[in-house]
């Protein structure tokens, strides 16, 4: 597999790369819903909801957390996560403003 060449991109473009790679899998779409409907969250309830291991929960929610989307707390022997509010509308705005982008023209392909 080739190295992929970040330093031919800007750094929007690879910031949402990036995003978009750690978004691109199931599981973390169904931990950024739960959270969303939950508006807070105990690491232990992940698991009854989505029925994975406690390692792979944890694996997806530091993924999840490399990119900011969500943050997390310590209470006592669990960690409380939920969306942090100023990145989700920061990646809100970056994806909104690629897909913006596009003007529909009837002559293409």
């Amino acid at each position: 597999m080739g190295v992929t060449r970040n330093d031919l991109f800007s750094e929007e473009q690879n910031e949402l790369a990036q995003m978009a790679k750690v978004l691109g899998h199931p599981a973390r779409i169904a931990i950024l819903q739960y959270l969303l409907k939950a508006q807070a969250c105990i690491n232990g309830d992940l698991v009854k909801e989505l029925g994975l291991a406690q390692a792979t929960i944890s694996q997806h929610l530091r993924e999840l957390k490399s990119i900011g989307i969500i943050q997390g707390t310590i209470e006592g022997t669990s960690v409380c996560y939920c969306i942090n509010a100023e990145n989700w509308n920061k990646i809100t705005m970056l994806f909104s403003e690629l897909f913006a982008s596009y003007s529909n023209i009837d002559n293409c392909c």
